[in-house]
């Protein structure tokens, strides 16, 4: 299959491009491709001859989306409209990645696919606006809602509380934020998978399990080896002027009927700390 990826330098472009291995892939950067600009993603895809196209690229910063919401929605918005609108005229699919801050975390349980959106900061707002312009462009999608991404090939979640542990011997974590770590090669796989399937829609693909921003950093600690407390704080201490959904945690119902599972959180961070990225960083910072 001759696959598009947008986003191809971000951590998923990345792993997807070593989950599609056993296909044609084109996955360009930014630089290479501006999903702002309807004219040249529909030239990629003609270019290409693309078959479908993983729509990976997005604005994530979500103190930047509330500084400057328009830019977001410029990206995350009408971008994936670009995108799902080039795709519907080619008569291909678009797979758009999504996110769990699409909700509200109000729920007290884990997100369904059927359960009603409400986006709380203007990254949610934005990315729920793709989804939006995704479903109405007209042709065949699968939306896949994530959270709390993190692999190789960048400084996430877990590379920061080393570093942070390290230089500061003291943390603090966020205890009125949960949802589901999700590392990217999982992700990747599991994408792999759905479009494989024909079975369009919209679908939950994150880590099994839930916890919060405190218990995600405890146990990047105590799988580093790192004795260093970490205060239980909440969102407002930190005087951020957005909110994040207290529990956005998925249930990956839908693609489980497919087949189609994550590891539980915990055994893919451990899986994680065990690559060279995390080892030679937490050697590196004892011989200092």
């Amino acid at each position: 299959m001759r696959i598009l990826v947008t986003g191809g330098n971000g951590q998923l472009g990345v792993a997807l491009q070593r989950s599609l291995s056993g296909h044609e892939v084109r996955a360009p950067g930014h630089g290479d491709l501006d999903v702002t600009s309807a004219g040249a993603v529909s030239e990629a895809i003609e270019l290409f001859r693309a078959e479908i196209v993983i729509h990976a690229a997005a604005w994530t910063d979500t103190a930047a989306a509330e500084r400057d919401p328009a830019a977001a929605l410029a990206v995350n918005g009408e971008g994936s409209g670009n995108v799902a609108r080039a795709c519907a005229a080619a008569a291909i699919p678009v797979a758009y990645v999504s996110s769990n801050e699409v909700f509200d975390g109000e729920k007290g349980a884990p997100y369904d696919e059927d359960d009603a959106t409400h986006a709380i900061n203007e990254y949610g707002r934005s990315k729920l606006a793709g989804e939006e312009a995704v479903q109405e462009a007209g042709g065949d999608f699968y939306i896949v809602r994530t959270s709390w991404l993190y692999g190789p090939g960048r400084t996430s979640f877990p590379e920061k509380i080393i570093e942070r542990a390290q230089a500061d011997g003291a943390l603090r974590g966020v205890t009125d934020e949960t949802a589901s770590p999700t590392w990217t090669g999982d992700l990747a796989a599991a994408l792999s998978r759905l479009i494989s399937t024909g079975r369009f829609g919209l679908y939950h693909l994150a880590g099994e399990g839930s916890c919060s921003r405190k218990e995600w950093a405890e146990e990047v600690l105590r799988l580093a080896g790192i004795d260093v407390p970490v205060a239980a704080v909440k969102q407002s201490d930190f005087g951020l002027p957005f909110r994040k959904p207290v529990d956005s945690t998925l249930a990956n119902n839908r693609a489980a009927e497919l087949g189609i599972t994550l590891r539980p959180w915990r055994e893919a961070l451990a899986g994680h700390m065990r690559t060279p990225q995390i080892t030679e960083l937490i050697a590196a910072r004892a011989a200092h």
